[in-house]
């Protein structure tokens, strides 16, 4: 039978080619294929798995390219289709092994054969010829079987598969006649089933396609199926209508699932296709799942602001209707009629849906009972499928569907549901399958999370009635967050099922981090503190199957609770049960009970860490709530150390395993428990320290000038508690203030740092030394002498000794927070060991513990400046001399690190700023070279404290320092290499710190030779800088000489500078939204810094800066009236200190008299100096 078959086979083909050969031919070309081949192709087929590939392969391409051949007016219909069985049926026995070129033939038969058969203007394209259609899923199968490597031309096929079948459903003929209304069902059933089916097939090969190879398809071919999938979407939602059968189902699956594959591996824009697709992917959120009556809520039950109300509200009306889903009447008293299944329809009119709710994660099966009458034609996973569709737009491009939120999340009435206003919290609240709620949940996390947080930062909730016919970005985004909240709360109080309820609780925490609480209702916060407090206590407290779901909500209440700014709402919520919860009755009635109960050694490990979480949130920003629960938190502290019992050393336990609920457990151990429980040790103590971080410590008085005097911004330091709610912090000169501090830091360090500082756990040891870091100097000198010993050895100890970098960087930190401390360097003993400590651990691998350390060098060389600048040296116990190598040692550190990553370069730029202000360089042999060639140097022989006053040295003879003599040559070498290597924080610690340089009384900067080229670094940041505390550092450290010959050869261009700046500042093209807040105050010192310089010219000047002068006399005129004009206003508005109003008064009065001196000096200029002189009369 083989060979005989084999025999037709090379027979047929052979006579095909002799014939197509011979000319003029004796047979017309359609005859010759039907009687050589088609009329045979049963037998051709089965001999095709005993021929060689080759020769099958040479003797298809022979038939496709004589099919093709044939023109239109032959038998084109009878050869194409049987060509395209002839080449389906042998596929489906081999593999097709073909070249490139035989695949491109091949490819070009396909697509005419695509383009016969999908003519729009051919009547029998959708009157159910199935001839071709069946031809047309053979070339489909064709395409999926065949073993061709390069996959773009397969899917240019199937996108041109798609875009004829496209054009035809929708040409104008078969829009008007090609589908039908069944009233029976209420549903439009389209007629071409096969061509929606080959659509179909032809979406699903794209998506196999895109999963398989989608890194190696290329931009272009991308763009192609962005395009078709777009035209196809728009072209069905254009109907504003989707059919619900199952034809029409699978199509709609398979559709979207192609959309997410493209969209989820994006290689180009989206921007211009977002508006259509989420436009068209919407409809599908209530695809087959409306039904007849609907709960409509009137609309003064929303109106008001409270959520409680208003939750209470919607529960009582929806109680009226005749279904209700299990999910939204669990523990409601009232009996609900079974439900029973509806049959679904698509109705103009607004319906809610009819919901049956499954508690399974997975779809529904055939044992589901309703929930699959309610899904007959899978239409979920069309639905599931459009949600994720929306996802990926939001992942992919998040700022341009921001832009979209009002279609996609609710701005009223939320626990409402109409057809046509479907978002993904009707999703979330209404859908009947578990898995289409889930994936709502995270599309809505998605759009929650990422730069959309910081879109909603500028949200403002107004009332209705207040938002006028015009609804502002901010009032739109007000509205959406609070119709989240209240269904995000609704679901909370009712949802059961325990996955779904996880993930509510998780998107509830990215609102919560995205809500700016200040601009919304005061009760919403609050609001949200006490629902998921009372779910916790009604239904997670008493059960132990359900740990991960407690941890979760307790994460939750956390996250309301760390809200910043705090919320006096939510600190007389907290207030709320403080004296039962204190004397121990109803520990549990309060939030704050129920977190010390929740936190207690019995719980589990993960409930326990999630319970401190939640009390260090309060303690941070509810300090003086938190201060009345002191001995509760020292006894859980206490608690938790003590698990091996009374008895047993704490710091020698062994942690034993914890009797975890498995499947359950988050991966907390007993040691986070405590390390958590540490940091609300030291919240607490950091409040009762009065603890504000270490800025308010060093006070920087570079930019003390009458006009920059007003411009100090508060800062606050986010490891500092809040205490402006609820009481008065303790006054920094208060010492009687800080009594119960001194009281709960002696009983900390007595009964719990001691054994932590020791705990096997290096995560225990970092959390207990970072409580030395909270501490200030207030409280740390009323402690007793040998509890402030016990602090200094034990941050020196574990920043030298322990072995873990995470113990040695919380040890530096806490050595950078106490050397800021006044008069902790009176002993030497304790200035070398802090130095020596972070001088070694400047030398560690890892970043982090360089960072810190650094820190702590630079935080060690600014108290050593301000001790000198305060005259401390005489409570020094060794003298000044005993400092000389500590200094040195300080110095070739902070140099070495100048060469570091940029976090440390600004450290060591800021070490070597305090250092360079106060060492004094004296028996100067030579001028300093040129800062790249190195060619002269400045010697230094002694180096000692520079002493403000003019008195002579206490001491006789300052022994010779023996260190590197080239110190300042090396110091400003730095200064211009990190200007023009590091990031911006480091560029203004640069300008900082050559304020400093210049601030040195024994720096002649007129005769060094680097100044001139340090000037105009300083100008060019000023002029060019995009950040403007950059450019405020410039002009600050420009301000600094105090006479003109100290600006040397240099006077004439930063005068010249800086006018050009001042003339130009209005017109300042590189102020950005987050540089606005510093634009004031670059103004007032640009004023303070030109009045400055302005004061000292003088006719001795250069005729060049005489003429620049006279050339801008207009510009100078008008400013410095303007200038004289708002101060006059300051002074009659008393707006400020009237000693600061004489000072700028005395700045102005001087520049305006130095520039008549010029004028006056010049017969030319006499016109301009009796302006100026009439000026200056007026101001006097």
């Amino acid at each position: 039978m083989a060979l005989s078959g084999i025999r037709a086979w090379r027979t047929a083909f052979l006579t095909l080619r002799d014939e197509t050969l011979t000319f003029p031919p004796r047979t017309l070309l359609p005859d010759l294929l039907r009687n050589l081949i088609f009329s045979h192709s049963e037998i051709l087929v089965s001999a095709a798995s005993a021929l060689p590939p080759h020769e099958i392969a040479s003797d298809l391409i022979l038939l496709v390219e004589l099919a093709g051949a044939i023109s239109e007016g032959e038998d084109v219909e009878y050869t194409f289709i049987n060509t395209c069985h002839l080449i389906h049926d042998v596929s489906c026995r081999i593999r097709l092994e073909m070249n490139s070129s035989s695949w491109v033939v091949m490819f070009g038969f396909f697509e005419k054969m695509v383009q016969w058969s999908l003519c729009t203007d051919t009547k029998t394209a959708c009157s159910g010829n199935a001839a071709r259609m069946k031809a047309i899923r053979e070339i489909l199968e064709i395409l999926r079987n065949c073993s061709l490597a390069e996959n773009s031309k397969i899917l240019e096929l199937l996108l041109h598969i798609i875009s004829r079948s496209h054009a035809v459903l929708f040409c104008s003929s078969y829009s008007s006649g090609n589908q039908r209304y069944a009233i029976d069902i209420g549903t439009k059933i389209p007629k071409c089933n096969d061509l929606w089916e080959v659509q179909t097939i032809a979406f699903s090969m794209i998506g196999d396609a895109f999963s398989r190879n989608g890194s190696n398809i290329s931009v272009n071919m991308w763009q192609s199926m962005l395009e078709v999938l777009r035209k196809v979407i728009d072209g069905l939602v254009s109907r504003s209508l989707l059919v619900e059968d199952y034809v029409m189902s699978r199509f709609y699956n398979s559709l979207l699932h192609c959309l997410h594959l493209v969209l989820s591996d994006p290689k180009g824009s989206l921007s211009e296709h977002v508006a259509g697709f989420v436009a068209s992917l919407q409809m599908f959120f209530t695809y087959g799942i409306t039904n007849k009556s609907l709960v409509v809520f009137k609309e003064k039950e929303f109106s008001s602001i409270n959520l409680n109300s208003r939750l209470e509200q919607s529960r009582k009306i929806e109680r009226g209707g005749t279904y209700r889903p299990p999910h939204l009447r669990k523990r409601e008293e009232m009996s609900v009629q079974p439900f029973k299944a509806r049959g679904f329809r698509c109705s103009s009119d607004c319906e809610p849906f009819g919901l049956g709710f499954m508690s399974s994660d997975s779809e529904h099966s055939d044992s589901d009972g309703p929930v699959k009458d309610t899904d007959r034609f899978r239409c979920s996973k069309a639905r599931i499928a459009a949600i994720i569709c929306i996802q990926d737009l939001c992942e992919a491009d998040p700022k341009s569907l921001t832009a979209y939120w009002p279609m996609l999340l609710p701005t009223n009435d939320v626990l409402q549901l109409r057809k046509y206003q479907a978002t993904l919290m009707t999703c979330l609240l209404f859908d009947p399958i578990l898995k289409t709620r889930m994936a709502s949940a995270s599309a809505l996390a998605a759009m929650l999370d990422g730069p959309s947080s910081v879109f909603l930062q500028v949200a403002e909730y107004k009332e209705s009635t207040k938002c006028g016919s015009f609804t502002t970005l901010s009032s739109s985004l007000g509205q959406i967050l609070m119709q989240l909240h209240a269904g995000l709360l609704y679901l909370i109080q009712h949802e059961t099922h325990s996955g779904l309820l996880a993930s509510v609780f998780k998107l509830l925490m990215l609102l919560i981090s995205a809500t700016p609480y200040i601009r919304m209702p005061i009760e919403l916060l609050p609001t949200v503190i006490s629902t998921v407090h009372k779910r916790i206590l009604e239904d997670f407290s008493l059960k132990t199957n359900q740990t991960s779901l407690l941890a979760t909500a307790l994460s939750c209440l956390a996250s309301a609770l760390s809200t910043s700014p705090p919320s006096s709402q939510v600190a007389e919520l907290l207030q709320e049960g403080t004296s039962t919860d204190v004397v121990g009755v109803q520990p549990n009635s309060s939030v704050l009970g129920s977190m010390f109960q929740f936190s207690q050694r019995v719980m589990h490990p993960t409930i326990a860490f999630e319970a401190l979480q939640a009390l260090r949130a309060v303690s941070h920003n509810y300090p003086n709530v938190m201060a009345a629960y002191w001995e509760q938190v020292s006894a859980t502290v206490y608690g938790l150390l003590r698990e091996g019992g009374p008895d047993c050393p704490i710091y020698e336990v062994q942690s034993r395993p914890w009797k975890v609920d498995v499947g359950n457990a988050l991966g907390s151990t007993p040691e986070k428990c405590t390390m958590a429980a540490i940091r609300v040790l030291d919240e607490c103590l950091r409040a009762t320290s009065g603890f504000k971080g270490t800025d308010n410590l060093l006070e920087d008085k570079l930019l003390d000038t009458p006009f920059t005097s007003d411009c100090t911004r508060t800062k606050k330091i986010s490891s500092a508690p809040w205490y402006e709610l609820n009481g008065s912090e303790v006054s920094e000169g208060n010492l009687t203030g800080y009594s119960s501090g001194v009281k709960q830091w002696c009983e900390a360090i007595e009964k719990h740092l001691p054994s932590t500082l020791l705990h096997k756990a290096p995560m225990v040891r970092a959390a207990s030394v970072t409580c030395f870091a909270g501490t200030t100097s207030s409280v740390f000198f009323l402690l007793p002498k040998e509890k402030q010993d016990f602090i200094i050895s034990s941050v020196i100890s574990l920043a030298i000794s322990d072995e873990v970098p995470s113990v040695r960087a919380a040890a530096c930190r806490a050595i950078g927070v106490i050397s800021c401390f006044p008069q902790i360097f009176e002993s030497t003993e304790i200035l070398v060991e802090f130095i020596r400590a972070a001088e070694i651990n400047t030398h560690d691998t890892l970043v982090s513990v360089r960072i810190t350390a650094s820190w702590a060098l630079a935080n060690i060389c600014d108290s050593l400046r301000h001790r000198a600048s305060d005259l401390h040296l005489d409570k020094c116990s060794s003298g000044p001399n005993a400092y000389s190598g500590s200094i040195s040692l300080l110095a070739e550190c902070a140099l070495r690190l100048t060469k570091d990553g940029d976090k440390i370069k600004s450290n060591a730029v800021r070490a070597l700023g305090n250092l360079s202000r106060f060492v004094r360089f004296t028996n100067q042999s030579a001028m300093c070279g040129p800062v790249d060639g190195m060619a002269s140097y400045l010697a230094i022989d002694d180096v000692e404290f520079l002493e403000l006053s003019n008195e002579s040295e206490a001491s006789g003879s300052v022994p010779n320092f023996l260190g590197d003599p080239h110190w300042l040559e090396r110091m400003v070498q730095a200064f211009l290499s990190c200007v023009t290597t590091g990031n911006v924080k480091v560029q203004w610690n640069v300008c900082h710190a050559l304020g400093n340089l210049f601030l040195n009384e024994t720096l002649k900067l007129q005769d060094m030779i680097w100044a001139p080229s340090v000037y105009s670094i300083l100008l060019l940041l000023l002029r060019d800088s995009t950040n403007f505390k950059i450019r405020i550092h410039a002009a600050s450290a420009l301000a600094v000489p105090t006479s003109r010959h100290e600006y040397g050869s240099s006077f004439s261009d930063v005068v010249q500078g800086l006018e050009h700046i001042l003339e130009n500042l209005s017109s300042d093209q590189s102020l950005t939204p987050s540089s606005f807040k510093y634009m004031g105050t670059l103004e007032k010192q640009l004023t303070s810094t030109t009045l400055h310089v302005l004061g000292l010219v003088s006719c001795n000047d250069p005729p060049p800066l005489q003429d620049f002068l006279a050339k801008k006399a207009s510009f100078l005129e008008e400013w410095l009236k303007s200038l004289w004009s708002s101060l006059a206003e300051q002074t009659s508005d008393q707006l400020a200190p009237e000693t600061t109003s004489i000072e700028k008064k005395a700045m102005v009065s001087k520049a305006i008299r130095s520039l008549l001196q010029i004028y006056e000096g010049s017969n030319k200029l006499q016109s301009i100096a009796r302006r100026f002189e009439k000026l200056a009369d007026c101001l006097s």
